[in-house]
C-alpha cells in the first residue's frame, strides 16, 4: 500500500440487530486504496454481519458507506459487484460436475461465449500466479485449487475491493505463500482487501492496518504489525489468553485400531480410503493433517459408522465396530464431530436443543421409556452452551442463527461432554476464534487425560502441533505412517500434506 492512499470505502455509524442481538453498533472504518485491512475479532464480534452489509447481503438498520467518494448503498451483491466489490467466501460455492469455465460463467452477470472466457481464465489465472485449467471438472480440483477458481471468478470482474472471508484455512503452508504473493501483487495495483482470519500470525504477516470488534463495537484500530499474535487475540477478547495445557499423562493400552481400511466413497466425487492402518492408545492425541478433499471426510465416516466396512477393519477395545451404526458406536462411547456442522453436525433449522437430543439421547439417558424426557434434553443442552461459552439468546434457538464459531463450539461440547472413549473431530477449531480454540483445544486435552483416545483432523498445522503426540498425514486416500509430532517442522509436514510420501521415513 502506498502511503497517504486515498480512502476507498468509509463507513460511518453501521448498526445491524436481530431479535435478541445487537450485531453491530456504530461501526465505523476506513479502508483505502491498496490497503490489506484486517477485520478482526471472536466469533459472534460482529465480522460476518458487517462484510454482508458492504457486499449488500444484508440492510444496515443505520448509518452510511461511502465508495470513492460517493454514496454506497448495495441493494443486493449484485450492485456491489457492479460498484467494484467482490467477496471470496468461507465456503464455497461451487458445482462439482461442472467444469471450472462453466463455473465461473454462472457467477458473472453477461458472461463471454465458454471459448473466450476459457482464455480470460488462462491469461487471469496466470498473471496472477494462480494457473487454473478451465476444462478441468471441479469436482475433481483440490481445495486450494478450488479457491483459486472462487478468487479468478472475482478477478475477471475487476474488483476494487476484494472481501476474503477465512481465505487460508483449507490450504497448505506453500498455498498461503502463493496466495499472498497475489494478494500483494493486487494490493500493489490498488485494489483494497478487507481480510478476516483467525490466523493472527497471517493478520501481522499481511496486512497493513487492522480494525477489531468486540460484541459488535469497534474497540480499536491498530497496526498488526506492532502487535504480537498474543496481544491482538487479548485486544479481540478483552482478557488474558489461555493457553491450552498438556498436563502430564502415561499412555494406557491401544483403544481404536484400524488395520488394512478400504472405501469407496458415497459421492462421485469423494476420495477413496486406501489400505489405512493405525492405532491410538488411551490418552493419546493423533493426529492428522492433510489438503482438504483427500479423504477426511471418508475417514471420519468410516470411523463414525455413517459408512460401514465388513466389521474387522474398525477394532475399539479388541472388538470388532466396523459393521456397526453410528448409534451403536455410541453405545461403545465412540463419538464424533464432523467438519461440516450446518446440515452435517447440526440440523439448521432445528433448536439447539433438538440438535443435543440427536447425538446425546443414548449416552445422555434423554429418553424415559419410549418417551423423550425434553426437561433432560433442555438441561444437556444448556450445559453444553455454558461448559463452550456458546453466544446465543438460548436453548431454544435455531442452529442456523448462530455464527460459525459459536455453533462449531456448540457441535464440539456435545461430544467433548459425552465423555467418549474414542472421539473423532474433523476441524474442531474451524472458523474459531483464538480465545474459543484454545478452549476447545484444551478440553481435547482434558480428554486425554481421563483416559480418552483422540483424533484430530485438522488443516490447522499449528492446532495439529500443540496437541498431536502422534502425526499422520492423508494424501489421495492414503494415511502416512503416524511419527511423533514433537520434532517435525512446518516445512516437513507441508511437504507431506501436498504428497511427498518420501518425507514418511525422514527421521
Amino acid at each position: 500500500m502506498t502511503e497517504n492512499a486515498p480512502a476507498l470505502l468509509t463507513v460511518e455509524g453501521l448498526r445491524k440487530a436481530y431479535p435478541g442481538v445487537v450485531a453491530n453498533d456504530d461501526v465505523s472504518f476506513t479502508v483505502a486504496e491498496g490497503e490489506v485491512h484486517a477485520l478482526l475479532g471472536e466469533n459472534g464480534a460482529g465480522k460476518s454481519t458487517l462484510v454482508k452489509m458492504i457486499y449488500g447481503l444484508v440492510r444496515p438498520d443505520a448509518g452510511r458507506m461511502t465508495l470513492r467518494g460517493a454514496p454506497y448503498e448495495p441493494q443486493e451483491p449484485r450492485a456491489a459487484r457492479a460498484s467494484g466489490v467482490a467477496m471470496v467466501f468461507q465456503h464455497f460455492s461451487l458445482f462439482d460436475a461442472l467444469n471450472v469455465a462453466e463455473n465461473i460463467a454462472l457467477g458473472m452477470e453477461n458472461p463471454p461465449v465458454l471459448r473466450e472466457l476459457a482464455q480470460r481464465i488462462r491469461d487471469v489465472s496466470e498473471a496472477y500466479g494462480l494457473p487454473l485449467d478451465p476444462d478441468r471438472m471441479v469436482g475433481n480440483l483440490s481445495a486450494g485449487e478450488r479457491q483459486r477458481v472462487e478468487i479468478i471468478r472475482c478477478l475477471l470482474q475487476d474488483p476494487k475491493l476484494l472481501i476474503m472471508d477465512e481465505p487460508t484455512s483449507v490450504l497448505t503452508p506453500q498455498e498461503v505463500e502463493i496466495l499472498f504473493k497475489t494478494l500483494r501483487k493486487l494490493s500493489a495495483e490498488g485494489t483494497a482487501i478487507l481480510y478476516i482470519s483467525h490466523k493472527l500470525e497471517e493478520i501481522r504477516t499481511l496486512c497493513d492496518s487492522a480494525t477489531i470488534l468486540r460484541l459488535g463495537k469497534v474497540i480499536e484500530s491498530c497496526n498488526p504489525r506492532e502487535k504480537s499474535a498474543r496481544e491482538l487475540a487479548e485486544m479481540m477478547v478483552g482478557q488474558t489468553l489461555h493457553v491450552p495445557e498438556r498436563a502430564a499423562r502415561e499412555f494406557g493400552d491401544v483403544v481404536l485400531e484400524v488395520s488394512g481400511l478400504s472405501m469407496t466413497p458415497a459421492t462421485p466425487f469423494g476420495t477413496v480410503l486406501k489400505d489405512i492402518s493405525f492405532s491410538v492408545r488411551s490418552g493419546e492425541v493423533l493426529g492428522i493433517g492433510g489438503v482438504a478433499g483427500n479423504g477426511q471426510d471418508e475417514l471420519l465416516s468410516a470411523l463414525s459408522g455413517e459408512t460401514r466396512g465388513s466389521g474387522t477393519e474398525v477394532r475399539v477395545n479388541g472388538t470388532p465396530v466396523g459393521a456397526l451404526g453410528p448409534n451403536e458406536r455410541r453405545r461403545l462411547a465412540i463419538l464424533a464431530a464432523p467438519e461440516e456442522r450446518l446440515g452435517h453436525a447440526a440440523a439448521p433449522d432445528m433448536s439447539l436443543t433438538e440438535n443435543a437430543l440427536l447425538t446425546g439421547a443414548i449416552r445422555e439417558n434423554l429418553t424415559n421409556r419410549g418417551f423423550l424426557d425434553w426437561k433432560a434434553v433442555r438441561g444437556f443442552a444448556e450445559r453444553v452452551i455454558e461448559a463452550f461459552d456458546v453466544r446465543t439468546p438460548g436453548p431454544g434457538n435455531a442452529a442456523r442463527a448462530l455464527s460459525g464459531g459459536n455453533l462449531q463450539k456448540f457441535v464440539v461440547g456435545r461430544e467433548v461432554l459425552q465423555r467418549p472413549d474414542v472421539l473423532i473431530v474433523n476441524q474442531p477449531t474451524w472458523g474459531v476464534d483464538a480465545s474459543a480454540a484454545a478452549a476447545i483445544r484444551q478440553s481435547l486435552l482434558d480428554l486425554t487425560t481421563e483416559g480418552a483416545a483422540v483424533i484430530v483432523i485438522s488443516q490447522d498445522l499449528d492446532e495439529l502441533m500443540e496437541i498431536s503426540d502422534q502425526f499422520a498425514v492423508l494424501n489421495e486416500g492414503r494415511l502416512s505412517a503416524p511419527r511423533p509430532a514433537q520434532g517435525l517442522t512446518v516445512e516437513e509436514i507441508g511437504l507431506m500434506m501436498g504428497g511427498a510420501h518420501d518425507m514418511e521415513v525422514v527421521a
